[in-house]
């Protein structure tokens, strides 16, 4: 499958790091411009230094609702949005979960993606082109792992935002879909599966495939679904997890 995104320009939250950072090069690759918006201001600037006037930085913090309007309204119309940007803090039982790693949790994994999404819908709406919409989710969305409660909370909510904006933007042919990955090989997710090395080794084991996901295994199905060939696709949740949901042995 080839892609072809010229002419067409993309929103990408979280844009300097990990699945954003991948998605943002493919875009360019395949000739689109990126929005990349982000907080860290000399990643930002590293992308500018790299691809010149195919990227243009956003740069705001998303926990900042206002800041994040203003930034946003400044923009013209997109043609995609890719609501990528996302938090996981200290994993603890939910008995004991204090109420500030749910709050930041649920600040940046779901109120943030609703704040981008209703400045960038309205902007697609008004424009009156249509356009697609990937939220990027998790399996710990659709099935919960142990100790992270606020991350699962959220990402399960981010589904249900998908279909929520799917229902209500059809109508003016705006797509919206999830991307639910399993642990993808970013550098934050190679750190963090492999210490202690038997965490990762045992969620591996329980994956079919037997492995983790590479970075460009998320990516592919985000320029799928952003792309005219998924035209009649939307309200989907998609996980790519290797199998990983399929096994219920123990």
């Amino acid at each position: 499958m080839s892609f072809d995104f010229s002419g067409k320009s993309v929103l990408v939250t979280g844009a300097t790091r990990g699945i954003g950072l991948g998605l943002t090069r493919a875009l360019v690759k395949y000739g689109g411009t990126v929005y990349a918006l982000g907080s860290n201001k000399e990643l930002l600037d590293a992308l500018i230094e790299e691809y010149g006037d195919r990227v243009i930085s956003v740069h705001v913090n998303l926990v900042d609702w206002g800041a994040t309007r203003a930034a946003l309204e400044q923009l013209p119309p997109m043609n995609g949005l890719v609501n990528n940007a996302g938090v996981s803090y200290a994993w603890v039982p939910s008995l004991d979960a204090p109420k500030d790693i749910i709050d930041k949790t649920l600040s940046v994994n779901l109120m943030a993606q609703i704040n981008v999404t209703q400045v960038i819908g309205k902007k697609m709406v008004e424009a009156g082109n249509g356009g697609s919409i990937v939220n990027v989710s998790s399996i710990n969305g659709i099935k919960p792992m142990r100790e992270c409660m606020a991350y699962n909370l959220s990402k399960a909510a981010l589904d249900m935002m998908t279909k929520q904006f799917a229902l209500e933007l059809g109508p003016n042919k705006i797509r919206v879909n999830s991307v639910n990955p399993t642990v993808a090989l970013t550098d934050m997710g190679k750190e963090f599966w492999s210490h202690p090395p038997e965490k990762g080794a045992k969620l591996k084991d329980h994956t079919p495939l037997g492995r983790f996901a590479e970075v460009e295994e998320v990516v592919q199905p985000i320029l799928y679904l952003l792309s005219d060939y998924s035209s009649m696709v939307t309200g989907t949740i998609n996980p790519i997890e290797g199998g990983l949901l399929s096994n219920i042995s123990v």
